[in-house]
């Protein structure tokens, strides 16, 4: 399977946030459709990138195409895709699709709706961590074409999703009117209704 052309990542996050929905989201032998993403962008005060490069936010000034992944709040991994220079998507939310034994034992639930929807939570379930940070996503469905166990990957939908909403970013404090908030319109694995 091709990789993912690096043009596609590297436009600004607000551009290429609404187009991941519907992409799958994979790592080892678990793997959830990205139903909802946050843009984030240089100028956006609620972005890391805001002040400049520094040591925590380097993946985010980094090629596109690659993951910044940071813990939010001292608790929690979230993940985003790199775009241009100092913009990112934030991975809000995932539909889980395999692994769900694995998510559920690691995220300590039986409930599927409680696996992925947040981005603290998606990144338990698939074992996210800074480890990660960096790290190219690969366009490879399984592991005969060269994936690694290891490797991030971020596999295209087969068909492109057009339901979609759009509303302002959650979690933040700082530029909240920004409407950069997508999801998959009434997909119940959202974490919060629009």
């Amino acid at each position: 399977m091709p990789a993912i052309a690096s043009s596609f990542f590297d436009r600004p996050a607000a551009e290429v946030a609404p187009e991941l929905l519907g992409y799958q989201l994979a790592l080892g032998s678990t793997a959830g459709c990205i139903v909802e993403t946050e843009a984030y962008a240089p100028d956006d005060a609620a972005s890391h990138s805001f002040s400049g490069p520094t040591r925590r936010n380097r993946a985010m000034f980094g090629p596109p195409g690659h993951a910044y992944v940071y813990r939010s709040y001292g608790l929690h991994w979230c993940v985003n895709v790199v775009c241009a220079p100092g913009h990112a998507v934030l991975i809000r939310a995932l539909q889980p699709l395999t692994g769900l034994e694995i998510m559920r034992q690691r995220r300590g639930t039986t409930l599927d709706r409680a696996l992925c929807s947040g981005p603290g939570k998606l990144t338990q379930a698939l074992a996210i961590t800074d480890q990660h940070d960096g790290q190219r996503f690969v366009e490879r469905a399984g592991f005969a074409d060269g994936a690694d166990f290891d490797d991030l990957r971020l596999i295209a939908p087969i068909l492109p999703t057009t339901n979609l909403q759009q509303g302002r970013r959650i979690g933040i404090s700082r530029a909240i009117d920004l409407p950069w908030r997508w999801g998959i319109a009434g997909s119940p694995w959202l974490s919060k209704k629009f």
